[in-house]
This record gives structure tokens, C-alpha cells and sequence, in this order.
């Protein structure tokens, strides 16, 4: 059965029934996010095709959530001032509606300099400002109840262009504006390198004083490709135990495997041996059942499925000519023993 489209079971509690009858209770949705990101050619004005079809139903038989993977960036929805273009999410958010599949909006903005327009940094402060409210208050309200959680300013770790210029505050003030058009948006924080153990502890600080500014975090995200060609558990178990700390949820919001600092990532046409697929595939099992287990992660969403759209190849599911590879039938496998 597909992973998405399912509805939701009716498990209130029934009083009726006289002490000692028997129950059946039948889960038909897992509250746990199977997720994936969703190739924004495969939504564009060209996508009513073959392939973007197969892709699709691909999609609906191996997930039940799904991430824009570059379709809401602001880079890419508004390259030149001032023409913004939503048919691509605008596209993606119908196709998941109609199959009643949560959305994550990625991400609002992308505070790593080189991510920010170039049309952008030749602004004085005051207009950058209120481009960024804008953009904000844009977002909020036409998309307002449609998107499950939003990225609200990607990988401040790494880099905060709009703080630089526009002050500490303005993660603060970016959250006021979404949440001005639309108060029920769910914000999430979403940064790399928390999963290895490298910059756990500087994220645990970063969200801590967001905290304390009164930013209303919805969520942590981390991103689960910044791996190599193997990963260490003991350092991911660690991460999400620190990260738990905080009381708030976790998502593994971008996971490829092999990752980043694969020796393959970059290479094209690379094509992975037979011992290294095992090898992937085994390592795509203890990743899913590590997260799976920690009560504080809330799902796990790929960044890529299959080889014709994914960022690091190798790492999908599914090859070019859509045959599975072994990580593919061991993921399928391990789906259906936790939502069974």
C-alpha cells in the first residue's frame, strides 16, 4: 500500500463498550514523517511528461510528507526585483493537497551570504528591511494554512547575512512578520554539521538565545547530509540526546547517504560497486531505526530519491532507469516494519 494519501484513524476512546470487550485498532497513517524533497523540474511548466509522472508515483508509493527542495527559496522565486514567480509552489502545494500530503516550506530565508540576490546587497539597510518584510509577509499570506512548517532562515550557523546588516533582532522580527499574516505558521531552525557532533553544542546555544529573544521556534532541523561514506551512530544518538534537551521536535531535514563528504559527492556519473550498495544499504537501515527510536525525531526527509533528480546520485533509492538499487529494498522493508 502507498505510503501517502492514507486517512487518519478514528482512535478516540469509546465508552461504551462493557469492561472486557475486545478491541481491534488498525493503523492506516503513521504520525512519523517518511519524507522527501521534490524536484522542482519535475513541477514546472514542462513537467507533463512521462518521467514526471513516474517520478511522481514513485513518490506516493515510498512517502507520506514531502519538502520543497529549491521551489520557495527566495533566490529562486524572485531572481530579478520584483518578479516573483510562485507557479512552481504554487504547483507542488496543489499536488500535495490532492493527495493529502504535509508540505514543509524550504525555506523563507537563507541567511549564508552567497545565497542572498545580488540585487539584495545593493540595498541601504532601510530597504534591505523592508525587503525582508516583504518577502516575509508575502509568503505568510499567500500561503497562509497551506505549508505544514517553514525553514525560517537557513543555516545561520554557517553564515547570517541579515543579521550582519540588519542586526540580532532580525530573526526575531522575520518570525513577527510571518506570523503577523499567519498565526498558526509552524517555524522551524534548520542547520548541517549537528548530526556529526560538530556543531551540536553551538546549535544548542544559538536556539537557546533565539529562545530567550522570544523567536517562537516550532522545531529543530538538522540535516542528515554532511556524512561520508559512512557515518558514526554513537555521534548522531548524541546529537539528538543534546538536541532533546530543548523540548522542542526534530526533523532530519536533508538526508542523503552516501553524504557531503562521500568521496563520490560531486561525480556525476558515478556508479556505486555492489559491496558499497550493501554497504549503503545497511547504513540507510541503522540511520532510519537510530532516528526512528529517539521519541524527540518526528521524521527523517530525503533529499533526493532517485538518480535523476538528486543533488549526490548515488545516494538515491532509485536508479535513471528507475530499477531499485539494494537501499531502495531495504528502505521499503524498514517502512513497512515501523508502520505496521
Amino acid at each position: 500500500m502507498p505510503l501517502s494519501g492514507w486517512h487518519d484513524a478514528d482512535t478516540r476512546a469509546r465508552n461504551t463498550a462493557p469492561p472486557g470487550t475486545e478491541v481491534r485498532v488498525e493503523q492506516v497513517r503513521h504520525e512519523f514523517w517518511f519524507a522527501a524533497a521534490l524536484a522542482s523540474h519535475m513541477f514546472g511548466r514542462r513537467s507533463a511528461n512521462a518521467e514526471a509522472d513516474r517520478y511522481k508515483k514513485a513518490f506516493l508509493e515510498n512517502f507520506n510528507a514531502a519538502v520543497t527542495e529549491n521551489a520557495l527559496k527566495w533566490h529562486s522565486m524572485e531572481r530579478v526585483r520584483g518578479q516573483v514567480d510562485h507557479a512552481i509552489v504554487e504547483a507542488m502545494l496543489d499536488w500535495t493537497a490532492q493527495h493529502e500530503i504535509p508540505l514543509r516550506g524550504h525555506n523563507v530565508f537563507w541567511g549564508v551570504p552567497n545565497m542572498a540576490q545580488p540585487w539584495l546587497k545593493t540595498l541601504d539597510d532601510a530597504t534591505l528591511r523592508e525587503a525582508v518584510r516583504s518577502r516575509a509577509l508575502d509568503v505568510a499570506r499567500r500561503y497562509r494554512g497551506r505549508f505544514a512548517e517553514y525553514d525560517l532562515n537557513n543555516e545561520m550557523l554557517h553564515g547570517n547575512y541579515y543579521e550582519q546588516r540588519l542586526g540580532a533582532n532580525i530573526t526575531r522580527d522575520m518570525a513577527a512578520w510571518m506570523r503577523q499574516e499567519d498565526p498558526g505558521a509552524v517555524l522551524y531552525l534548520n542547520d548541517y554539521d549537528i548530526l556529526t557532533g560538530r556543531r551540536v553544542d553551538d546549535h544548542v546555544v544559538q536556539i537557546r538565545n533565539f529562545l530567550a529573544q522570544g523567536v517562537p521556534i516550532g522545531g529543530i532541523g538538522v540535516q542528515g547530509h554532511l556524512h561520508g561514506d559512512s557515518f558514526e551512530p554513537v555521534a548522531v544518538k548524541a546529537a539528538l540526546e543534546r538536541l532533546a534537551e530543548l523540548k522542542l521536535p526534530i526533523r532530519v531535514t536533508e538526508f542523503n547517504f552516501p553524504g557531503q563528504r562521500s568521496k563520490y559527492h560531486g561525480k556525476r556519473g558515478a556508479v556505486l560497486p555492489a559491496d558499497e550498495e550493501q554497504a549503503k544499504a545497511k547504513a540507510l537501515t541503522d540511520y532510519y531505526r537510530a532516528c526512528f527510536a529517539h521519541p524527540a525525531v518526528e521524521g527523517i526527509l530525503m533529499w533526493g530519491f532517485w538518480e535523476g533528480a538528486n543533488w549526490i546520485p548515488v545516494s538515491s533509492l532509485y536508479r535513471r532507469d528507475w530499477t531499485p538499487t539494494p537501499a531502495a529494498e531495504a528502505y521499503r522493508d524498514l517502512v513497512e516494519v515501523f508502520v505496521s
